[in-house]
């Protein structure tokens, strides 16, 4: 198979092309080059802001493409400019318009589609994921007709390679404890769901190479976050235990909910957002999506926070949770 991965320098896309290539598949990454694609895989460098910026890959017949971006405006220029006998979109559950009921199914009600080319910040993240499915679903094959397509609207994603923290926070926390308790959000019962990266990648290449068409959520189980603490002071073997918090006293700290820096993760103040984590997957699942336990992605996400080179943009630093601790008494 012929593969080209709009991207495959960052998590998702290094997983993608990494299994495309111990596939066997012919792997080609179209991307800024701002990190190198894995040794079996040539990367094209581009910068899909340049409107023409695909212009080398347009004469190409590709088997697949495996589009990553957030940007309607790349996706608008992709399908306009390309031509494959299957397109893949990594969505989000983002494009969801509610979040206030459980494990939300593929025909739920979506927002609207973003016009605009560049969405102006993360804001409009849903609105822009909208817009770049409609594109694709526009896409043609190299004969001109209608090409075949799958949506994969993921949910959060996590593992070896989380950048973002939020799946490394809690088994780091427990691994490296500042105290003889880890300072948690209060609502132990909130609902949480996340699918480790390399089962999103390989149930993706499965859909390039399968031609599956539809719309798909991709998640793990629905869980709690009390659940996922537990594991996590497991698989960090940890004798430090959780000290809720509550989301008062969090908020008069300056300390925020779901990701970012002075955060506690995976955990929202909102009951409008209260189910945002969590997707109905019986469609994927009947597709052939399987998920590890949570142990393993949890893991993985621990042993990536061990070895990270970066400041985690995620949770708390030693210096801000022994903060908290002392302003609780």
């Amino acid at each position: 198979m012929r593969l080209l991965i709009l991207g495959g320098t960052a998590f998702l896309g290094q997983a993608l092309a990494s299994q495309a290539v111990q596939r066997g598949t012919d792997v080609t990454c179209a991307a800024r080059g701002s990190a190198p694609v894995p040794e079996g895989a040539r990367l094209v460098t581009v910068d899909r802001d340049v409107d023409d910026a695909l212009a080398t890959l347009a004469g190409h017949d590709w088997d697949a493409i495996i589009d990553l971006t957030r940007q309607p405006g790349h996706a608008r220029r992709a399908v306009r400019d390309l031509h494959a006998g299957h397109w893949v979109l990594i969505s989000s559950g983002n494009v969801y318009a509610r979040f206030d009921e459980p494990e939300q199914r593929e025909d739920s009600a979506l927002l609207e589609p973003l016009a605009d080319d560049v969405m102006s910040d993360m804001t409009r993240y849903g609105e822009a994921k909208v817009a770049c499915e409609n594109a694709v679903r526009s896409a043609r094959d190299p004969v001109g007709k209608p090409a075949s397509w799958t949506i994969i609207r993921s949910g959060l994603i996590g593992g070896d390679g989380d950048w973002s923290g939020r799946t490394g926070y809690y088994p780091w926390r427990f691994a490296h404890p500042t105290g003889a308790d880890v300072l948690v959000p209060a609502d132990l019962t909130f609902p949480v769901a996340l699918i480790d990266v390399e089962d999103l990648a390989a149930w993706t290449l499965d859909c390039a190479e399968r031609h599956t068409h539809g719309v798909f959520n991709a998640t793990g189980p629905t869980t709690t976050l009390g659940e996922l603490l537990d594991v996590s002071r497991t698989v960090a073997g940890s004798a430090a235990i959780p000290r809720p918090v509550d989301a008062t006293t969090l908020a008069e700290a300056g300390i925020g909910t779901w990701m970012g820096p002075a955060s506690l993760p995976l955990w929202i103040d909102d009951p409008q957002w209260r189910w945002f984590a969590t997707l109905d997957t019986t469609a994927a699942r009947a597709a052939g999506l399987r998920t590890r336990p949570l142990a393993a992605t949890l893991a993985a996400a621990l042993d990536f926070e061990n070895r990270r080179e970066h400041p985690r943009a995620t949770g708390l630093t030693d210096v801000q949770e022994i903060g908290l601790r002392a302003r609780l008494g």
